[in-house]
């Protein structure tokens, strides 16, 4: 059989479309999740800052957000992703649980795994960033929340967009390990074509040309956002 009649006869390319349907909701979630965490703790590994003026002395002398941020990226990290999704979704997601959606159960095992590396990469781009803004945002009145939100965060995700697009490529390709927990992935859809047609290498080359396809657009899509936020300076 040509690689046309393995793919396409009988329809056999709805399993790559249902598997890329699933391989971008998953990603695109888990990215979402992995940017928010990755704020929050980035903001924690840097909480000496906004504890100078705690009223209260064991936050500053024990900082329980910069160990508890600087323990969860050590695990995190120091960890295979496999194995965090394996164990959220059997021993996390169970009893009542159970019945999760799975692109959720995975977007989130994924999230959580993406939000440690974007958390170094967030502290990276507010600490190269000149401490003077921080200072005059205080000089003018400003709260280190406020500052942080309006000021630094936004200048320091601007300043790290190559990083975060590369973080969201791993994400992507990552997600071709969700089968171990049932995910219908677009690597789980070329088991479904081999199934049906006892060709194993066709599916796969499919597959690795759609996941090429989808870096290639969104990296070219990344690279013009970052090159028109970059005019804007």
């Amino acid at each position: 059989m040509s690689f046309t009649e393995v793919i396409f006869g009988d329809s056999r390319y709805l399993f790559i479309l249902r598997g890329l349907r699933f391989t971008l909701s998953t990603a695109s979630l888990a990215v979402v999740i992995g940017l928010v965490l990755g704020i929050i703790i980035a903001i924690f590994m840097l909480s000496n800052s906004f504890l100078e003026d705690s009223k209260y002395n064991f936050l500053k002398k024990y900082n329980i957000f910069n160990w508890f941020a600087t323990a969860y990226v050590d695990v995190i990290r120091g960890t295979p992703v496999i194995v965090q999704l394996m164990i959220i979704n059997n021993v996390i997601f169970v009893g009542n649980l159970r019945y999760t959606p799975t692109v959720l159960i995975a977007a989130i095992a994924f999230g959580i795994n993406s939000s440690a590396y974007i958390s170094e990469i967030i502290r990276a781009g507010i600490q190269n960033l000149d401490k003077g803004q921080m200072e005059a945002a205080k000089a003018l009145g400003m709260p280190y929340k406020m500052a942080m939100s309006l000021i630094i965060l936004p200048q320091a995700v601007k300043n790290t967009l190559p990083s975060l697009v590369n973080e969201f490529i791993l994400v992507l390709k990552e997600t071709s390990v969700v089968g171990f927990i049932g995910g219908d992935d677009l690597l789980r859809s070329a088991s479904s074509i081999t199934s049906r047609t006892a060709n194993g290498i066709y599916p796969l080359i499919a597959v690795a040309l759609v996941y090429f396809a989808l870096t290639t657009i969104f990296t070219y899509f990344m690279r013009g956002v970052e090159r028109k936020a970059r005019s804007l300076d």
